[in-house]
């Protein structure tokens, strides 16, 4: 075998040139570990080592590394010349590897000799070095402040810049609105001039009535008596709505007594009323501060992309179209304030104890509403006797049972008894609620199919996703499945474009939510990202704006059109509890509605980011007492459209129908 011992050559003094470095570690490396050697011993072959390296060899083997040789630790012995020659070997590469400065310290360590001559040069040289040093040292550090002074002012600048113009903006909406309030101010005035004279020529005929004889003013009392007693008569043969109807317009009713105070009184409730509202905007004002300065801006930018210098775009009542908006948000916003209970029912089954909610929907002239759940039914229930029938006990207009839990429906927007159904074992099921009998069943779904949605412009359409990571689209005059989309994701959620039957929205476990055309299904049109964990619902408020839930504990909202968080990154809704259970999202205009794992319904303005108000779910039974009222959770939700009532339900089957009030 070919021997590889090391062996070393001193160089001679008229050697020209030293070794590559590169051979000389090779030469002075261990065979073993391929490092320089430390502590190096021979062997009885003549081969040299690492100690460690070749003791740690011999505990395995009893041979050579290098030619196999039977070798035990008792050949092996100290190599002192090879160990003096490394250590020197060593400092001749450290001191090679010493900066200049370290040199001359070592070699005054060492005693070299100097005279005081060289030191002087040496000082003066070392002081002007360092002279110089400081110098540049202090530009560098004068001129990194200098930079940074020139940042901070243009940054400054700019924020004045802008402050400036949004001082412009306030100003010029506070003439705007103080002009208009001058305009309504005089309309008033105008209008309680009329009242006046209208009122002197009243009592103009009054006063030449009183002049007639006694015996018209006696039979006037009588027939006035009679009429009282007709109108009295005829109060018994009212309805009950009507009665309601009388209730709800005690101020036009109200006795000769009452009259001196009604005026008072409506002054004192809506002075309350004004503080209530401003109490709630201060509570707001970061937010609505922004949001309005956003929309001015918007404004301009729009002004400025088409290249028009006049910026007296006007909108009603005379305002910008950006104060105009941001009016209309303030005014619906502030007219709000709490969450009322209209009615409660319990979608309790005798013998079905399991009651969550899983959905529950308006019908589509929103005269009836459908429920189902984990207890395989879906209910439908009149919402006018639900309102105006309080009882113990709703009973449904129509129920369906159904082989499996139900975790969707979804109402025809055409067809007025149509419903579809999804549930667990992943079946489609459109429904007849006027017969009870399924009309379309589909079993493409190879899991939980866990959203359905009919379209809004095209009766036939709907469209489903499941845990199967497919999204299908299908026609109820078509057996099978037309459209099929293969996300590689578990699907939570879908809707379609209330426009359009094109573009459909799609909520799902990777976090993100797709935005498809169906004209081209191999890439979706959009993806938004932003949420933390799994969307768990998306609803469009118009066709380019979409709010969508998920378990991070937030909603956001996004424009479709232009494939943004929709104004900016500040509407990102917080302020329920969402971490693991589906708990419902409703739009309705300008509000989103929501619930909790707090067992909450909490009510969003799009504008704002914090709950308007929100209401929680109690028991009122005693022996509900005992349970563990926070495992109750919110489980759906809906909006009511056009209105302020919305209906909600919870995971122990309890129904509320809610109502925004001031």
């Amino acid at each position: 075998m070919e021997d590889c011992s090391t062996t070393f050559t001193v160089p001679a003094a008229d050697h020209t040139g030293d070794p590559a470095p590169e051979a000389e570690d090779k030469e002075l490396s261990c065979p073993i570990c391929m490092q320089i050697m430390k502590d190096v011993f021979l062997t009885s072959c003549g081969h040299s080592f690492c100690y460690m390296c070749i003791v740690t060899h011999l505990h395995n083997k009893s041979d050579c590394p290098c030619c196999a040789q039977f070798l035990t630790p008792s050949q092996l012995f100290p190599n002192f010349l090879l160990n003096k020659l490394l250590k020197k070997t060593s400092a001749h590469q450290l001191s090679k590897l010493a900066s200049p400065v370290e040199q001359f310290r070592h070699s005054l360590e060492q005693g070299c000799q100097v005279s005081v001559k060289e030191l002087d040069s040496l000082v003066s040289l070392v002081t002007e070095k360092k002279r110089k040093l400081e110098q540049e040292e202090a530009e560098r550090n004068m001129q990194i402040l200098l930079d940074f002074l020139h940042c901070l002012r243009k940054q400054k600048v700019n924020e004045l810049n802008e402050v400036q113009s949004d001082l412009q903006y306030i100003k010029e909406d506070l003439n705007s609105v103080e002009r208009h309030r001058i305009e309504l101010y005089q309309a008033r005035e105008r209008c309680s001039v009329k009242l006046k004279i209208l009122s002197s020529d009243h009592l103009g005929i009054r006063s030449r009535t009183s002049s007639r004889p006694m015996d018209r003013i006696i039979s006037g009392h009588v027939s006035n008596s009679y009429n009282i007693r007709g109108i009295t008569s005829m109060n018994f043969q009212y309805t009950k709505d009507e009665a309601k109807a009388q209730v709800n317009n005690i101020p036009r009713t109200q006795s000769k007594e009452a009259a001196p105070s009604e005026p008072t009184s409506q002054h004192m409730s809506q002075s309350g009323l004004a503080v209530m509202r401003k109490k709630r905007v201060h509570a707001q004002f970061n937010e609505l501060q922004e949001f309005y300065l956003q929309k001015r801006r918007q404004l301009v930018n729009q002004i400025e992309k088409q290249g028009n210098k006049d910026n007296t775009i006007i909108r009603r009542e005379g305002y910008s179209s950006g104060l105009a908006d941001f009016q209309s948000v303030l005014s619906t916003f502030t007219r709000f304030s709490r969450l009322r209970v209209i009615a409660e029912l319990r979608h309790s089954d005798l013998f079905h104890s399991p009651n969550i909610v899983s959905s529950i929907e308006f019908d589509r002239d929103d005269e009836l509403f459908a429920t189902a759940g984990v207890s395989r039914r879906i209910k439908v229930f009149d919402f006018s006797s639900v309102v105006n029938e309080p009882t113990d006990v709703h009973c449904p207009v129509v129920e369906m049972t159904t082989r499996s839990k139900l975790s969707c429906l979804s109402w025809n927007k055409f067809m007025k008894n149509h419903i579809a159904s999804s549930d667990y074992e992943g079946i489609v099921t459109v429904w007849d609620a006027g017969t009870q009998q399924s009309i379309m069943e589909y079993e493409e779904h190879e899991k939980r199919a866990w959203s359905v949605d009919f379209s809004s412009t095209e009766p036939s359409m709907l469209v489903s996703g499941s845990d199967d990571c497919k999204v299908k689209i299908w026609c109820t005059k078509q057996e099978g499945s037309v459209l099929n989309i293969d996300m590689k994701t578990n699907i939570c959620c879908v809707k379609y474009n209330p426009e359009s039957s094109k573009f459909v929205a799609i909520g799902s476990a990777d976090h993100h939510i797709h935005y498809y055309d169906l004209r081209n299904p191999c890439h979706p049109v959009s993806v938004f990202s932003g949420h933390n964990k799994a969307v768990s619902y998306v609803k469009f408020l118009s066709s380019n704006e979409l709010a969508s839930a998920s378990t991070d504990s937030t909603l956001r909202l996004w424009d479709v059109k232009d494939n943004l968080l929709l104004y900016f990154k500040v509407r990102t809704f917080r302020g329920h509890t969402n971490e693991k259970n589906f708990v419902g999202l409703t739009v309705n205009n300008d509000f989103l509605a929501c619930g909790s794992e707090t067992n909450e319904v909490s009510v969003y303005h799009k504008a704002i980011t914090k709950p308007v108000t929100w209401h929680k779910f109690g028991s009122p039974d005693v022996e509900d007492v005992e349970e563990d009222a926070g495992s109750y959770f919110i489980s759906a939700v809906c909006w009511k459209v056009g209105s302020p009532t919305v209906l909600a339900a919870n995971s122990r089957g309890t129904i509320k129908v809610l109502a925004l009030t001031a």
